[in-house]
């Protein structure tokens, strides 16, 4: 005779993790990146990065532990905002996520990260490059990018050594992450010695005009203006720049390195005025494996790549062949195996140092020319 299972059964199910369902076994897997505001362009090319990678694990028939498995993709949306990205930590924490992707801001993957800490989650930046957030102590924060500390010594050697700039004008938007590169870019130069750095100044996140700010720079007379902060407000501070009539090289990092800038900066882009930096970057061989998934990406989604869907893919990748080295998808058993792992990704070979940081990071260094983003080099 059937029996209808007690309510008290269900509940109990419901309750499990997703690593004590034995039979057609669900990974989750958390994504977490601005789906709205200023950075939504950027925030939804990393969710679809991690999309893509979901969809390939399934495909392929991914096992772990000798069982086949199948992953799900949990996207919430922190808007950029440090209270919102906590909140969306916790949605994901409580859903039983066996990892996270994410965040995109440095801003919001700093908070966030206590809570995947206390919870014992593993956590895989695609995006953030504070060095803040790896020296935390916390054994389940890492990062597929190079730090600030690296990009920003990268670009201050590039614009003395490269550039020849010897006038210096720095602002940034007083995020952690502008705030923060634009900090370790000044450290650069100094270290370097044969440059000034003749003006300093702030704006905001969300800004949109800039001119008392660049009529202040303008009057220092500068040969290089550097930003840290994201490609929405680089885009309108361009645009500004050459109605002022300040032509000269404009170098940040890879918030501003989007296909999307372009548009955002329209006649203020100029032909190789803008030189940014990708905390990556893959030579020889694996370039034909970044082109082929840039031309995937494409094809999948109607839309050009922006900057962070190679690493989101590769974060996601990570995780799983963690979980599979170490037969398990429960952090606890699988976080050794990811602090150890080697892998050969779409962004160039993963490995990660005792923090968390990625060992011997690429840069790689783009300008515009023709409205397109082009290749430079790639640097260690």
């Amino acid at each position: 005779m059937f029996m209808r299972p007690s309510a008290c059964l269900l509940t109990l199910v419901a309750a499990l993790p997703f690593h004590a369902l034995a039979a057609d076994q669900v990974i989750r897997i958390g994504s977490v990146s601005p789906l709205s505001g200023q950075s939504a362009h950027q925030g939804k090319d990393t969710e679809n990065g991690a999309r893509m990678a979901v969809a390939d694990l399934n495909a392929r028939g991914f096992t772990i532990n000798g069982k086949k498995v199948r992953f799900e993709l949990l996207a919430e949306d922190d808007a950029a905002d440090p209270k919102q990205g906590t909140m969306a930590a916790q949605k994901l924490i409580d859903a039983k996520v066996a990892g996270v992707v994410g965040h995109l801001n440095s801003g919001t993957t700093v908070p966030a990260s206590k809570l995947y800490h206390s919870a014992g989650i593993a956590q895989i930046s695609p995006a953030a490059t504070t060095p803040y957030y790896t020296r935390q102590g916390f054994n389940t924060a890492f990062r597929v990018v190079a730090n600030d500390s690296k990009v920003g010594a990268t670009l201050g050697s590039y614009a003395v050594r490269r550039l020849k700039a010897r006038r210096i004008a720095v602002i940034d938007d007083r995020t952690a992450f502008g705030q923060g590169l634009a900090d370790e870019f000044v450290k650069s130069v100094r270290r370097i010695g044969g440059a000034a750095i003749v003006s300093r100044q702030f704006t905001h996140d969300k800004a949109t005009d800039f001119n008392a700010i660049l009529t202040q720079v303008k009057s220092k007379q500068p040969d290089l203006i550097f930003y840290g902060g994201m490609d929405a407000v680089a885009g309108p501070m361009l645009k500004q720049m050459q109605a002022l009539a300040i032509r000269v090289p404009f170098v940040s990092g890879d918030g501003v390195c989007s296909e999307k800038l372009p548009q955002l900066a329209a006649e203020g882009l100029g032909e190789n005025r803008v030189t940014c930096a990708v905390a990556g970057g893959v030579t020889g061989p694996q370039e034909k494996g970044m082109a082929d998934f840039t031309e995937r990406y494409r094809k999948t989604y109607q839309l050009e790549l922006q900057t962070y869907a190679p690493y989101a893919y590769d974060a996601v990748m990570v995780l799983a062949t963690a979980m599979q080295n170490a037969k398990s998808a429960d952090p606890a058993r699988y976080l050794p195996a990811l602090a150890k792992i080697r892998y050969q990704g779409v962004t160039g070979n993963i490995a990660f140092d005792a923090r968390g940081d990625l060992r011997n990071a690429a840069m790689t260094l783009y300008t515009y020319r023709g409205g397109k983003k082009t290749k430079l080099e790639v640097l260690r």
